[in-house]
């Protein structure tokens, strides 16, 4: 009797220790069930530099400005890939605020104004990017972004190093401390990490300077249409943004339900129709254009915005920069600050307002995403 409860008792022991285990690993990081099944190389004597091949979407975790910010930044990417076995980069990028950089408005030549920072200054910062992802909504890529946002990386423990590198650290760590939400204060160092694009790779990838046929679905039917333009480039002079729409499952089920857009977007859409039409009762040669993230309208039709000086810059054709003064922000007083405080007011069109600076843009032709597809499988990215 005695051996059988002995037998009992240490059975009990070897369950409650497997319990204890078992509870014990499930309270680890999330991270560390992406780390079972992989081997990614984590040599102290190497840096893992980002290139073009790595990507195209990625997730910037961190970066890190200032003194000792190469090492931290270091630490961290053999941290990430040794503990958790993700594939971590860092990517230097030198920043210069001591030049002049293109204002709003244009001088007396027409030309874009010049400014100054007020406080300039120049520093390096370094940035560790995460992983190798096909695209923006990759399943993975979220998985691991939910994951590093929660991770708690031994290298940027804050409760035990008095300082840190990594860009507002010390800021966030004292929001978090003081929040009431209970899931920002779980969240880690790296609870502001978010996906992005390799930035190596050129913007031809990225830049909707098309539009894949989602877009010209959104665009079909419409009177005045920017796809219905004559000429290569216009002259943009508003911009109603709304709410982006990335999932294409959901925009999917807008055009299902007979809705283009939805929520601010289309607010935004129904302010771009009304100028245009305002601007064509006008006579005016006015197009509207509608994508996931806003509409715009365009005046204009050209075939080229200029003609290239011996300087290296470019004289605006006549016709583009007048449409541009037209309907660009004037110079005025400014309410209750005197008459010698002046200021740039958008110009107005029945309520409906214009554009700051208005802009020559391209006028959409192809399929970019189309070709990025057929670009991503040539080089074995799907």
């Amino acid at each position: 009797m005695r051996k059988t409860n002995a037998t009992t008792f240490a059975v009990s022991i070897g369950m409650l220790c497997c319990i204890f285990f078992s509870m014990n690993s499930t309270a680890q990081s999330p991270l560390t069930k992406f780390a079972k099944f992989r081997r990614v190389e984590a040599d102290p004597n190497k840096t893992y530099h980002l290139t073009q091949s790595h990507g195209p979407w990625m997730i910037l975790a961190g970066a890190f400005a200032g003194d000792g910010a190469e090492q931290e930044a270091n630490a961290l990417v053999l941290e990430l890939r040794k503990r958790y076995k993700l594939d971590a980069f860092i990517h230097q990028k030198d920043y210069d605020y001591t030049g002049t950089v293109t204002g709003i408005g244009l001088d007396r030549y027409g030309e874009p104004k010049q400014m100054r920072y007020q406080k300039p200054a120049a520093f390096n910062e370094y940035a560790v990017l995460v992983g190798n992802f096909t695209t923006h909504d990759d399943p993975n890529a979220l998985k691991v972004l939910k994951a590093l946002k929660y991770s708690q990386p031994s290298s940027l423990n804050f409760d035990k190093k008095t300082n840190s590198t990594l860009r507002f650290a010390g800021l966030r760590h004292f929001h978090k401390k003081m929040s009431g939400n209970e899931e920002k204060r779980n969240k880690g160092p790296l609870g502001s990490a978010f996906v992005t694009r390799n930035p190596l790779l050129p913007k031809e990838y990225f830049a909707p300077t098309g539009i894949d046929q989602m877009v010209a679905n959104m665009n079909s039917g419409v009177k005045y249409g920017l796809l219905k333009c004559p000429g290569k480039f216009t002259v943009q002079v508003a911009t109603f943004r709304g709410r982006v729409l990335l999932d294409q499952n959901k925009i999917q089920e807008e055009v299902q339900r007979g809705n283009s857009v939805s929520g601010r977007l289309a607010a935004a859409a129904e302010q771009a129709h009304q100028l245009t039409e305002l601007l064509r009762k006008r006579g005016v040669e006015a197009y509207e254009f509608h994508d996931r993230s806003e509409s715009i309208v365009t005046v204009g039709s050209f075939n080229s915005v200029g003609d290239p000086r011996s300087d290296g810059k470019t004289e605006i054709n006549p016709a583009v920069l007048k449409i541009m003064k037209s309907y660009g922000a004037q110079q005025k007083p400014l309410p209750g600050r005197g008459p010698q405080m002046n200021g740039l007011v958008p110009r107005q069109l029945n309520g409906i307002t214009f554009d700051v600076q208005p802009k020559p843009v391209e006028v959409p032709r192809r399929s970019v995403a189309t070709d990025y597809a057929r670009r991503s499988n040539s080089l074995g990215w799907n």
